[in-house]
Formats: C-alpha cells, structure tokens, sequence
C-alpha cells in the first residue's frame, strides 16, 4: 500500500504546474539594494552607500501626470555617490491606449538621465480588468517603452501575481523583479530566475529615516548599453533645472513654494549649508518638475500633507517624527480616528 501511494504522489508531482517550483537567482554575484520613493523623504546617499547599498531603484512617475516629489534629488545625489540607479513607473492604465500615453510619460520624466539598471513596470491594482486585458496592458506598456529609450525593461511583481496573473508570454519576453517576504528562495509560475529579488519593506538603513524596501539584484538587472536617454521632443520637459536670483527679501521656503519643490532640495542641489542664510543675487538652482504632482509642500517649519487612502494620524505621526496629539492640534481635529483622503493636514517637522 505504502509503494502504491508513493507511486501515485511522484506522478502528481511530474504534473503539477510550475508554480511548486522556486525561481532562483539569474547569477551567483549578488548587489544589496533598496528601493525608494517620495515616501522615504530626503535620503543622505553618502550614509546609504557606506551602509553597503549597491543599486537603487527610484520611484520617477506614476500614472500620466505624477512625478515623484523626490525623483530628481534622489536620482543626483545617488548618482553622486556612485550608487548604481534604476527607475520605476507606477503604471494605472486600464486600457492599451493608456498604457501608451503612461510610457511616453515615464520617458518624458526620466528623459536625460543615465540609468544603470533596466527600467521597471510596476503594475499591481488591476480594478476590474480580466488577466487578458492586464496582460495586453503590460505587453503594449513595455514595448512602448523599450521602443523609446532602446533600453531593457523589467517587469516588478509580487509573487502572487508573478503565478496568477502575468503570463508565460511575458516571462518569455521580460525578466522578473520578485517581491516576496519572509522567504530565502521566491516562487512563482512562468519565471525561472529572477534578477531582483525585493525580500522585506522593513529594511533599516543608514541615512533613510524609518523603514525602507531591500532587495538583492543580480548582475543582469544592469542594463547592457548605459548612455543617456534621449529627449522626447514633448512640450513638458520634467527634467530641467533653471536658476533663480535671490531678491531682497527672498527666503528658500518662498523660494521651493514659488518653484513648486521643498526647501530640502534647493539645500541638496546648492549645497547650502546653512538654509536660513542666503543673499540678494545669489544664483539657486532650482528644478523644474513640468505637471509635477508635488501635494506635500514644504516651509522650513511645516508640511502640508495630502492624506492617501489608508493614510492614519499614527502612521503619519511615525513617519514625520511627531506625535497624534500634536498633528490633531495643529489641524483642530477632534476625532484622531477620523480623517479623509484628499484631507490637507499641516505637520510640524
């Protein structure tokens, strides 16, 4: 009986879909990294590359109108620090001509920048859309992209969605970038080897405040031709810098609010040493963000926060080194359990 029903267990095995199977590392060399967006604040890229970090990934776009508050700070000042950096585009199209549309954005964004690493699709709220359609969304958004840059691309997906969503098409076609926690080895159905592998979201690392994604990357994540990405040719150009001449009277907090930035970048790409100290015709750089959707605007005392879906005050309080009570006060809040999406609240950092 015993050989029976081992016989029969090793058949089901022969058969059963990939899925069972652990996808590995597309190389043995292995680089430490993170992944960052608005969320994580101003990064010291000094800090984070004495703490041993490889390779960053930097959220640049979302959709077809938003630029991450931090894309251009995080991409210099890594690139400074002789971090290798790649971009990722959070993509909410529901439909290919969307898709479209949110690949020529990305592009537009990341325009004259020189990428180390293949550039990323991040797609994981679907809606109502059936696997076909989320499958043609990917496919025309990758392509796309590919066919304006002539860079590789990559595809970043939770393991979940790796087996029951993204196709053996795509798997043919584009390398993966897993995320899975609290596992040595990722799993998934269509992809054999992944070249990034995002394993926690509660990495600690000197010079990032508070918690922030890990990953391991594989030598194949970078791309194999690193030059800079051409213009576009679009009338918004989300990547230029200009500079301003200090008036009497100017401070760097009316400066960022006038240029739509925060007082923590001009410090970084002037390397201002001491914020409250400028002078009248003194030279600023500052970035010009094109239809940057930058909500959370900054003084030197104060952000104005747009609340996000799921947003709490105790999580925000965790985020900005505050406390509820103090949030609440500031904003005449009654019910600490109570606030909306698209709510401004004022924080003290």
């Amino acid at each position: 009986m015993r050989i029976k029903i081992l016989s029969i267990t090793l058949l089901i095995l022969m058969f059963l879909p990939v899925s069972v199977l652990a996808t590995i590392a597309s190389s043995s060399t292995i680089y430490n990294g993170i992944d960052v967006s608005n969320w994580q604040g101003y990064i010291n890229y000094s800090e984070v590359k004495s703490n041993g970090i490889d390779v960053v990934y930097i959220k640049s776009s979302q959709g077809n109108n938003i630029v991450d508050a931090y894309f251009r700070i995080n991409y210099n000042n890594a690139k400074a620090n002789g971090i290798k950096v790649g971009f990722y585009h959070y993509l909410t199209a529901r439909n290919e001509e969307e898709a479209i549309e949110q690949a020529n954005f990305f592009v537009s964004v990341i325009s004259n920048t020189i990428p180390d690493c293949k550039l990323a699709m991040d797609f994981e709220q679907f809606g109502n859309l059936s696997i076909e359609e989320i499958n043609n969304i990917s496919e025309t958004f990758l392509q796309r992209v590919t066919e304006l840059t002539n860079k590789e691309v990559i595809i970043y997906s939770d393991a979940s969605n790796a087996r029951d969503v993204f196709g053996v098409e795509l798997s043919k076609k584009y390398p993966l970038w897993i995320a899975e926690y609290g596992v040595e080895v990722p799993q998934n159905t269509n992809w054999e080897f992944w070249e990034g592998f995002q394993y926690t979201s509660e990495g600690k690392v000197s010079g990032i405040q508070g918690f922030v994604d890990r990953d391991n990357f594989t030598e194949n994540i970078f791309l194999s031709n690193i030059n800079k990405l051409p213009e576009t040719g679009n009338e918004e150009n989300y990547n230029q810098d200009t500079t301003y001449i200090v008036q009497s009277g100017n401070t760097l907090s009316q400066i960022a609010l006038k240029y739509n930035t925060t007082v923590k970048e001009l410090v970084a790409l002037n390397n201002i040493k001491n914020p409250n100290l400028i002078f009248p015709n003194e030279k600023i750089i500052v970035p010009i963000n094109g239809n940057t959707k930058n909500e959370n605007i900054y003084d030197s005392n104060h952000i104005i926060y747009t609340v996000e879906k799921g947003n709490t005050l105790s999580e925000l309080a965790i985020k900005f080194r505050t406390t509820v009570m103090q949030i609440a006060k500031l904003n005449s809040i009654q019910n600490v359990n109570l606030i909306f999406t698209g709510e401004k609240l004022r924080i003290e950092i």
